[in-house]
């Protein structure tokens, strides 16, 4: 399957918009409408303005921790180029993640609220998030198979000389598909899961865990430089994110569990 999109979508001058960018903020406005449907729907006594400072707040903070990690991933070219590290292009999803998660769960200390709770009810929006920040890799051409050519049916070729691909006019694993389609199928997994599992947090647990279990797997199929150990930078951030996720559903299992033992009643001697 050949693809020649153009990723510029349209200029404003000399101003270049890309398709990618339109999707990454298709997605965060998606994201943002969900959260204030489940919140509405399921937590009517929470303040709308609440919502807004979480907002103002995560988006902020996921930008740069997506920008972060993208120029530690890529620090021997940013070492020589500076002046790229802020306002040049390229950001990871898991550090946009990552960075939201962080900037609203200290938000949460000074404003406390159900943290947990709020969590489940965004997850599914993080997924459907992430599924059109995905589509715009794919119109790009970035985030795509290896170089070792496939033959298999589905494989795509980009050839439109302005795209991001790293490899062009040869066929490669449409890794961005598979992680749609993957996320997609999460999407209905948390969906049926939803309100079912306690405590609070534990949806948003189980979603980190598996997202984080997917990027470890892809990573052997996507393109990308060895990080540490052999490993590319998602996949070395996904083992930790699945270890403390993991061990964080089971402590908060624990807990809740002893919480709400029925207290024995001791039978008293005649």
């Amino acid at each position: 399957m050949e693809i020649n999109i153009d990723p510029i979508a349209f200029t404003i001058g000399s101003l270049e918009i890309r398709w990618y960018g339109l999707m990454i903020a298709l997605g965060v406005f998606v994201l943002v409408l969900w959260t204030f449907w489940q919140v509405r729907k399921h937590w009517p006594g929470f303040p709308s303005d609440r919502i807004l400072a979480l907002a103002i707040v995560g988006i902020p903070s996921g930008i740069i921790f997506a920008r972060l990690i993208h120029v530690i991933d890529k620090w021997e070219y940013y070492s020589q180029n500076l002046g790229q590290i802020i306002g040049g292009e390229g950001l990871t999803i898991y550090g946009a993640i990552l960075g939201a998660v962080l900037g609203t769960w200290i938000y949460s200390r000074f404003r406390p609220f159900n943290y947990g709770f709020g969590t489940d009810l965004v997850a599914p929006g993080i997924i459907l998030a992430q599924i059109i920040g995905r589509l715009g890799c794919f119109l790009n051409g970035c985030c795509h198979g290896p170089e070792a050519p496939t033959s298999l049916p589905w494989g795509i070729t980009y050839t439109h000389p302005s795209c991001a691909a790293e490899i062009t006019n040869i066929p490669v694993h449409p890794t961005q598909l598979y992680e749609i389609m993957f996320l997609l199928f999460l999407f209905g997994i948390i969906m049926l899961l939803k309100g079912r599992l306690k405590p609070d947090g534990s949806l948003f647990l189980v979603y980190l865990s598996s997202y984080s279990l997917w990027r470890f797997s892809i990573g052997f199929l996507r393109i990308n430089e060895p990080f540490l150990l052999g490993l590319h930078q998602a996949q070395f951030i996904g083992i930790i994110v699945l270890v403390i996720a993991i061990g964080l559903l089971i402590y908060n299992r624990v807990r809740f569990l002893k919480s709400n033992e029925t207290p024995k009643v001791e039978k008293q001697e005649e």
